[in-house]
């Protein structure tokens, strides 16, 4: 499986620290968004698949499902998930994917041998993403190669981002 210790830009790595460090920045300011984007990441089945519906994640959390349809819209907008079709969701493999194996979507056949599920290609997975002409924008621009995470803040001088 192509994998390193680089991040956007470079090879592309499956714990994605990085990703991490640029989420504390920018979610700085809103930090339930920070919960809730670690709950899908923990939630993840290879593929950076999520099966989830905003009701279950809010139940999980013990939030009202608004909470976290806003939290969602505001991941979306990032291009940090998408959403593949109701209950499933897709986290940006170039900021957060789980490596391994995958099982196929309900009705699509296994294009491996029997048992061993698909290996996810990290790589691949991206070309992928860039080809689907239904992936959101934003979702395409954090996939691409030489992809910079824009914090969108500054800094005031003591460590602490200011909008």
């Amino acid at each position: 499986m192509a994998s390193s210790t680089g991040f956007i830009g470079e090879a592309f790595s499956m714990d994605s620290l990085e990703f991490m460090r640029w989420a504390a920045v920018r979610y700085d300011d809103d930090r339930f968004v920070l919960v809730v984007l670690f709950t899908l990441m923990g939630s993840q089945k290879p593929g950076g698949l999520i099966e989830a519906t905003h009701e279950g994640v809010a139940a999980h959390l013990g939030y009202s499902r608004p909470h976290i349809s806003r939290v969602f819209n505001v991941l979306e907008a990032d291009g940090a998930v998408r959403k593949l079709q109701r209950g499933i969701y897709q986290l940006n493999p170039a900021a957060s994917l789980r490596g391994g194996l995958k099982e196929p979507r309900k009705g699509e056949k296994k294009r491996s041998k029997t048992g061993t599920g698909d290996r996810v290609e990290q790589l691949d997975l991206l070309r992928e993403i860039m080809e689907d002409p239904d992936a959101p924008d934003a979702f395409r621009a954090m996939a691409a190669p030489g992809a910079k995470l824009e914090v969108r803040k500054e800094s005031d001088g003591e460590g602490k981002a200011t909008s």
